[in-house]
């Protein structure tokens, strides 16, 4: 039970049954684990004689030392055997379940010195005794307690403005158990978003939260093998959580786990969707306030063969029984997975948010809104920032996640790092503006910047200077660099001065590797130069960038010009 995952299903179990009060099959069915690991996990709970209030206040760590200290056995031997045809007939009568069955039962067996089943255990004999019936059990929903989800399998269209085109969108459908007090709406998609989304609009609509939700199992809702929670999505779980509702998906291939949202299902798609069918909608809001009109319909149609309406019947029975909305509506977040870089920070959205210096190296959970980042380490929460929209590879950091000596080199701002080398030259000073501005993050120029400051303490401050200012005139070159810079000062170019027409430093021309213009001469340029030798005189920069004695008539100016293409090989 070590697994932060598993206490996270410890917890849960342990919710289910303090706050929401719901059965171990129920509570079973939603986390994905066996009957009688819940009853174990409750049982463990009740040794430990702490009140759910004080379980929910331990951290994981806590909680896992507090409920496996000790592990238990099972006993084994002769069991007490079971009246299925009894209990079935009991458990048509009202207010008869099968908790207060196994109550009786156990007082009887211990009566006649037998060994009982376990309630799980007393639960499985019975419901595979029942599947030999071949019958269908009927459902019957108390007022208040579940809310069925579906997706209609037929979809409404909207039709493109400028292209024409229609495309078919989702229809979400919420219905109550003991009204039928239903409510649509169509959304884009079925994905995460869009589900949270029109769940937390159907809550609103109702005006009131139901004890529990039963979603189809669309990946939205049932994760499945997801790193965060196998079993319920971890953002719908959560959405869940802050409404103080269970989720209880319903089985895979049973329609009749949620035979009302079926029914339901098939109403919106008669008395709504074939009523649209020959208006056109140009976008969702369009569609839904035609939808709202007609939900508000259905819901206020008398009943054919009971008294009132959906709307009466929810009034009635189902308001008074469900819990008020919670002060805050739900804002969904996204989860995510990170591992702390060795700078304190995780990366979330292409931007980083510090966490205390403890957890370098460690996985974390990043959860994000709209408007914050919070981060957590075996689920609890580590830190809380506000959500960054700065250009990408901006940092949000905390002063006290900081270790001491970082704090130290955290007030040495860009500023500062300015003013300081601008006593030491101009030159110097632009260069480490220069490199502070290539940075997105102006702490990752820090290095470079006081490497180049402290090349003066090697080669003085005055030959800094000068070639800070021949790297800036190497333009072309990106020459504000410190490998630039320290190269320039090894090799004792900063003592090159600059001319007006030679800015940059550039390579030697004499060179026996280094063929030259002349070698790329024409064979009419060379005559040319031959009978014109104050022509050749004027013409002695060979790479193009100054010819002050040559015409726009003259062979070589064609050629330069481009007008000249005639070569001689």
């Amino acid at each position: 039970m070590s697994d932060r995952v598993s206490m996270r299903k410890v917890r849960e179990v342990l919710r289910l049954h303090y706050e929401c009060g719901r059965t171990q099959r129920e509570i079973a069915r939603s986390c994905g684990i066996g009957s009688g690991t819940v009853s174990d996990y409750l049982k463990r709970a009740r040794a430990s004689e702490l009140e759910w209030t004080a379980l929910q206040a331990l951290s994981e760590a806590e909680l896992e030392n507090r409920l496996f200290r000790h592990s238990q056995r099972a006993t084994s031997g002769e069991r007490a055997a079971i009246n299925f045809a009894w209990m079935h007939q009991e458990l048509k009568r009202a207010g008869v379940t099968l908790q207060l069955l196994w109550v009786e039962y156990q007082e009887a067996a211990r009566a006649k010195g037998a060994e009982p089943y376990q309630y799980s255990q007393f639960c499985e004999h019975y419901r595979a005794w029942r599947r030999k019936l071949g019958v269908s059990l009927r459902q019957v929903h108390r007022a208040g307690e579940k809310a069925f989800v579906d997706y209609s399998g037929k979809k409404p269209s909207l039709i493109d403005s400028v292209t024409g085109e229609i495309r078919d969108v989702e229809l979400f459908v919420m219905t109550l158990g003991a009204s039928s007090y239903t409510y649509a709406e169509a959304t884009d998609t079925q994905r995460l978003a869009d589900f949270v989304g029109a769940t937390v609009r159907g809550f609103e609509y109702f005006g009131c939260v139901p004890e529990v939700l039963v979603p189809d199992q669309l990946r939205s809702a049932v994760s499945g093998p997801d790193r965060y929670d196998p079993d319920i999505n971890s953002t719908y779980l959560e959405m869940a959580k802050h409404y103080g509702v269970a989720v209880i998906p319903a089985r895979p291939a049973k329609p009749r786990d949620k035979a009302k949202v079926e029914n339901a299902v098939l109403v919106v798609q008669r008395w709504i969707l074939a009523r649209l069918r020959n208006r056109r909608f140009w976008n969702l809001g369009e569609l839904n306030e035609a939808i709202g009109e007609l939900v508000e319909e259905l819901n206020n149609r008398p009943f054919q063969k009971l008294e009132g309406s959906r709307r009466s019947a929810f009034e009635a029975l189902e308001r008074p029984a469900m819990r008020s909305l919670p002060a805050r509506r739900y804002e969904m977040g996204i989860w995510a997975r990170a591992k702390v870089h060795i700078d304190y920070h995780v990366a979330f959205d292409h931007r980083f948010y510090s966490v205390p210096v403890a957890l370098v190296g460690m996985r974390v959970e990043v959860r994000a809104t709209q408007s914050v980042v919070e981060i957590f380490s075996r689920g609890e929460r580590v830190a809380s920032h506000a959500r960054s929209y700065a250009p990408k590879g901006a940092a949000v950091t905390h002063e006290e996640h900081r270790p001491h000596a970082h704090r130290q080199y955290g007030q040495w701002p860009p500023a500062r790092l300015v003013a300081w080398a601008t006593t030491l030259g101009p030159n110097i000073a632009l260069v480490v503006e220069r490199m502070l501005s290539r940075h997105p993050r102006p702490e990752l120029a820090y290095r470079p910047v006081l490497g180049v400051i402290r090349l003066g303490d090697r080669y003085g401050t005055a030959r800094l200077e000068q070639a800070c200012a021949r790297a800036l005139a190497a333009s072309h070159l990106d020459g504000a660099r410190y490998r630039f810079i320290a190269s320039m000062l090894k090799l004792g170019l900063d003592a090159t001065p600059l001319t007006p027409s030679e800015p940059v430093a550039t390579l030697p021309t004499a060179h026996e590797n280094i063929r030259g213009g002349g070698y790329y001469e024409t064979e009419q340029q060379s005559d040319h130069r031959r009978n014109h030798p104050q022509n050749a005189r004027a013409e002695t920069d060979h790479d193009g960038r100054s010819i002050p004695g040559a015409s726009a008539e003259s062979p070589t100016a064609t050629t330069l010009l481009g007008r000249e293409t005639r070569t001689t090989h």
